[in-house]
């Protein structure tokens, strides 16, 4: 796909959030001299193609009141490690699950998993209930609350 100026000029308006209106794309297209059906149709094609790879929601927890936020870190057997990835993204209290490259000897863990809750009780809670609903009581793990918060936004090109 051959990217013009007008593309660069849509990625621009867009990369810094959708405006909180009824129809963003419409209000997106207006300040780019588009209509809403072309800017809906070109960020359609430049997914397709790959140009942009996510687009999704930044959501800030903390303005929701979710300021007990945790990453919970796993050491999951490599043969284990697709099917407890899966079911642990699947449950609603997971927002984020991904496989890391372990560091040896320090670092056992290869699956981080975030959990957003309302106090770290809650999240430990959840935790819990996590590992008896999928049955992880074997695999070593640890939560490391958040001490520090860092600004969210979306990815930024130049």
């Amino acid at each position: 796909m051959v990217m013009s100026d007008r593309d660069y000029q849509l990625i621009a308006a867009i990369q810094g959030g959708l405006p909180l209106v009824s129809h963003p794309y419409a209000d997106v297209g207006r300040r780019i001299g588009w209509s809403e059906e072309q800017v809906i149709t070109r960020i359609g094609e430049m997914q397709q193609r790959g140009i942009i790879k996510r687009f999704g929601v930044v959501v800030r927890h903390h303005e929701l009141g979710y300021t007990a936020n945790a990453m919970v870190v796993w050491d999951v057997p490599e043969q284990r490690l697709d099917e407890v990835g899966e079911r642990l993204g699947d449950q609603s209290c997971v927002t984020l699950c991904y496989q890391r490259p372990r560091r040896l000897p320090e670092w056992p863990y290869n699956l981080f998993s975030m959990i957003h809750g309302r106090s770290q009780e809650r999240v430990t809670a959840q935790v819990e209930q996590l590992i008896e609903k999928l049955g992880l009581s074997d695999i070593r793990y640890d939560i490391l609350f958040s001490g520090r918060r860092f600004k969210q936004r979306g990815a930024r090109y130049q």
